[in-house]
């Protein structure tokens, strides 16, 4: 079974697709999108065609992949649809194409996301959010686009100093830069400064998503964040296994609500803001995440230590939790809180892994 066969993933792409949004926005327009086989990113592709077939929305997408059969494998529900082009393109190489014209809306999404990335390959995780994003506001400003979203990260406010509860758009923690780790959170922090620049001094119009640690059944199975291993495990009827005390606090995101809030930004948001995706219902200490998944599973949480190239891609954060009262206040609201997207994501992954 693939995830298009499956009830409650098709429910979750309706439900998206059905939100009271500015849609007319995307009304014939062109979007282009990297990361698109990424979870939050195959998830928003299904979503936009969900709404070209039922609401005859005719957006294009250009999907930008390093693998197009990848992309072709993962959106075979589309394979004779012509809205949906896939472009072979690493981000970190210029990006010119004259055959293509203007381009409304630009989303990047592509970026190394989870602790392996970030300690085997933090040249390619710093690259791909500084020089990646470069090349695409570059073709955006030379394409005309009307808005250019930049997918930053929770994680850009490091450490919480111990002053506040939740980190609302403005606040600002510590991040020892001088560490292979801090290559990931310094780099989204210099791509928000870049789109600063790029809006002072070419007038573009853009916007920056923050999403905070998301999880879905759109996953990769080579995803090594926490959370993704735990889900694997729970998946394939193992023991979850936890590599640390399991005191950091973190916000989590369904990819439903994610990739909702993405949309809310990218079609409501103010240029040159910043918008917290997260709500406080999907906050947990990362040992009760793992005691949730366990017992859903009908197993139970093991202790192990990490291994030096783990333990090197792990943050450094014990206490992240975000604020989402601005994006709230453009009418964004979550469906799902942890435990209820917990049990979604697993239901769906075993469904499709039979």
């Amino acid at each position: 079974m693939d995830l298009y066969s499956n009830d409650l993933y098709m429910e979750d792409v309706r439900y998206v697709a059905n939100l009271t949004l500015p849609w007319e926005k995307l009304k014939s327009k062109r979007l282009m999108l990297s990361g698109a086989t990424g979870l939050l990113g195959s998830f928003l592709v299904d979503v936009i065609m969900e709404k070209n077939i039922t609401d005859g929305l005719d957006c294009t997408i250009y999907a930008l992949t390093r693998n197009t059969e990848k992309a072709k494998e993962r959106f075979s529900r589309y394979a004779s649809d012509d809205r949906l082009a896939f472009i072979s393109y690493d981000v970190r190489e210029p990006f010119v194409r004259d055959d293509i014209g203007v381009v409304e809306y630009i989303l990047h999404l592509a970026s190394n996301t989870h602790p392996m990335q970030y300690s085997t390959d933090p040249i390619g995780t710093i690259t791909t959010n500084i020089i990646g994003l470069q090349n695409l506001l570059d073709f955006a400003f030379e394409h005309h686009s009307a808005r250019f979203a930049f997918a930053s990260s929770n994680e850009i406010y490091g450490e919480n100093r111990g002053d506040v509860e939740l980190f609302d758009e403005d606040y600002c923690g510590y991040i020892n830069c001088n560490t292979m780790r801090a290559g990931y959170p310094e780099s989204k922090r210099c791509g928000e400064a870049l789109c600063q620049a790029y809006k002072a001094q070419k007038g573009m119009d853009i916007v920056i998503p923050r999403p905070t640690r998301s999880y879905g059944p759109t996953m990769l199975m080579s995803d090594t964040k926490a959370i993704s291993q735990f889900i694997k495990k729970a998946v394939a009827g193992e023991d979850i296994v936890l590599k640390s005390a399991g005191t950091q606090y973190y916000s989590y995101t369904y990819v439903a609500d994610a990739v909702s809030g993405l949309l809310t930004v990218l079609l409501k948001g103010k240029s040159g803001e910043a918008y917290n995706i997260a709500e406080e219902h999907s906050d947990i200490m990362l040992k009760d995440l793992a005691a949730i998944i366990a017992q859903s599973a009908g197993r139970r949480v093991t202790f192990e230590l990490p291994d030096s190239v783990e333990a090197a891609g792990y943050s450094t954060a014990t206490k992240a939790r975000l604020n989402g009262q601005k994006l709230m206040r453009l009418g964004w609201k979550p469906k799902y809180d942890i435990e209820t997207g917990m049990s979604r994501t697993m239901q769906i992954l075993k469904a499709i892994q039979r």
